[in-house]
């Protein structure tokens, strides 16, 4: 070897030292960074922002013409670009990376799990693959594209970058279980929040029926009350009434007396709605007919004449199915939701009433659960200015109204749609939109029972009787003299009696025909304890239940042991009439515990 050839080999090993050296001294400074490195990347959010750091490292190792990183799809396993350095060499790689595959190269970088160059396509270039992976899974693949000629990688920078990879490895895999923990939590936090929702819908649901129940009992007790003090002003009316002339002109007075105890009356019945003791019957009614009722009833015509700017528009299913209820709650209760719709258009608007046949599977809103089955649903919209959601939490409050007052209710009309809608067993949805109107949905549960014809209003002369003796028992006196006054006009003998014990001890020494019995006397026996111990003394004596409340579970009580017809106070001539006459027209026999009187 001469000395020139020395000479040339020397300056090739000293190059190459030198570049190794370089490359050594690149390798430890990025070591001593990559607890930062690792840092950075761990801060990333997506997996484009951590290749896009870890390129920025291997870009500065490696003198790498271009550079790509490709992610896993964790779904159906395709390889996914996700950076490429710099861009212009993107379709190349692409084109690339076909040919790679289809010579099994990428499967055997990704078995192999390290570093290996593979020659291009055309031969003139190299290509290194390195899988991105941790231990348990494959997250992406790197590809290095070095300038042509360029045929060696020095080992310790091969093994730096897998340590880099390793990294950005880990820390996509840090990723995705933050992310996962990430939506557990934002789940987590989403069930929470709904049921501390819940919780406090059930805290407003159970301090409204706390509210309503307080409220409810007192008005109970006040109904009661205002009951027996409204006999004298809708009962003696009626007496009078019969002894009047029918060109008297004391008539009309007496008359606007009675009418005015009606109202009263009505307001009563109101209350005692409110206090959940209101539904005193329950038939088969359509509520197609009790809409159209009233639509000609003076009570709509009074609501026009002081909204004539307000439409009423009716859309009533044809074939509505039947429902059992009272007839006078909801007739109150469209009433009602019309007179609530006017007065939130005091500009004028349009009413829609509508009613339709549907199958309920599913909660109604602001209900947990609902008996699935068919119902009648009634809709009464407007047009009007809307309920703001502060109030709509008190539109159902007893007393609670933005009415003109004079004008229209008392503040309970909403309180009577709310305990009519309970007593029948259904369900109300409010829907309300600020400037644009409100919507009250009522579900009523169907029935498949034929609505029965009504009867011919009878003449009080059906009602006379031939002389028959009746005992009344009643623990107020005015409740007395009335129901006595009125029996003796239409030509029965009565007896009157102020409490149960008196009761029985008249029955003890004597008969009588019928019982007329108060429910609710106070102190001493009831009017339920009264009639258990008649009954034992006589099973076959006949009675009627009167009460100030609507019909209540002693009455039916009363009626299963042998009572007969239930009277709700005020007396009317016709109602006390009716009553005794069909009680004294029925059969004598043995009335033991557990008989149904119920024709």
């Amino acid at each position: 070897m001469d000395i020139a050839e020395k000479k040339h080999n020397n300056a090739e090993r000293v190059t190459f030292l030198e570049e190794n050296k370089r490359h050594i001294q690149i390798s430890l400074e990025l070591a001593l960074t990559l607890g930062d490195f690792q840092n950075e990347i761990n801060n990333n959010c997506s997996p484009e922002r951590i290749f896009k750091e870890t390129e920025n490292r291997i870009g500065s190792l490696m003198g790498f013409e271009a550079r790509a990183f490709y992610f896993v799809d964790q779904n159906d396993s395709d390889l996914l670009l996700s950076v490429c350095e710099p861009i212009d060499f993107e379709k190349y790689l692409e084109n690339e990376i076909e040919f790679i595959i289809d010579k099994g190269f990428m499967a055997w970088s990704m078995r192999e799990r390290r570093g290996i160059t593979v020659w291009s396509a055309d031969k003139k270039r190299q290509i290194l693959l390195h899988v991105i992976a941790t231990f348990s899974r494959i997250r992406g693949m790197f590809v290095g594209l070095f300038p042509e000629h360029t045929e060696r990688i020095p080992d310790v920078s091969l093994q730096i970058l897998s340590i880099i990879l390793r990294n950005a490895a880990n820390a996509l895999e840090s990723l995705e279980y933050y992310n996962l923990i990430r939506n557990q939590k934002q789940l987590l936090e989403f069930e929470v929040d709904q049921k501390r929702k819940k919780i406090q819908h059930f805290e407003r649901q159970l301090l409204q029926a706390e509210k309503m129940e307080a409220v409810a009992t007192l008005a109970g007790g006040v109904a009661h009350d205002l009951n027996n003090v409204l006999s004298g002003v809708v009962s003696y009316p009626d007496l009078l009434l019969m002894d009047l002339p029918m060109n008297s002109p004391m008539r009309k007075p007496i008359e606007t007396i009675q009418n005015s105890g009606k109202k009263a009356a009505t307001i009563v019945q109101d209350l005692l709605t409110l206090a959940r003791r209101g539904v005193p019957v329950s038939e088969v009614i359509n509520l197609n007919a009790t809409i159209n009722k009233y639509l000609v009833s003076p009570e709509l015509e009074k609501l026009k004449a002081f909204h004539p700017l307000v439409d009423i528009e009716t859309r009533l299913e044809a074939n509505l199915l039947n429902m059992m209820g009272s007839p006078i709650h909801l007739s109150k209760t469209v009433m009602n939701l019309v007179s609530n719709a006017a007065e939130a258009m005091p500009a004028g608007g349009k009413i829609v009433i509508t009613t339709e046949n549907q199958y309920i599977d599913r909660p109604v809103p602001g209900y947990d659960g609902v008996d699935e089955g068919d119902y009648v649903v009634l809709t009464v919209s407007d047009t009007g200015i809307g309920i703001d959601q502060q109030e709509m939490n008190r539109i159902f409050e007893p007393f609670y109204t933005k009415k003109v007052m004079g004008r229209s209710g008392t503040g309970l009309g909403m309180a009577v749609v709310w305990g009519t809608v309970k007593d029948h067993d259904g369900y109300i949805n409010v829907e309300s939109s600020q400037g644009q109107g409100t919507k009250f949905e009522l579900f009523f549960p169907a029935t498949r029972k034929q609505k029965i014809r009504s009867v011919k209003p009878s003449s009080i002369e059906d009602h006379r009787g031939n002389g028959e003796k009746i005992l009344v028992v009643d623990d107020v006196q005015e409740q007395r003299e009335i129901a006595s006054r009125i029996l003796s006009q239409l030509n029965y003998k009565v007896h009157t009696v102020s409490s149960g014990e008196e009761a029985l001890k008249y029955l003890a020494s004597g008969t009588v025909d019928l019982i007329i019995l108060d429910m609710i006397m106070d102190p001493g026996l009831d009017g339920l304890e009264t009639y258990k111990q008649i009954s034992a003394q006589n099973p076959d004596q006949k009675a009627i239940i009167a009460s100030g409340y609507s019909e209540t579970e002693k009455v039916k009580e009363a009626q299963k042991l042998g009572a007969g017809e239930y009277i709700k106070k005020p007396y009317t001539v016709e109602k006390i009439g009716m009553a005794v006459k069909y009680e004294l027209s029925k059969e004598s026999w043995s009335r033991g515990p557990g008989f149904d009187s119920t024709p």
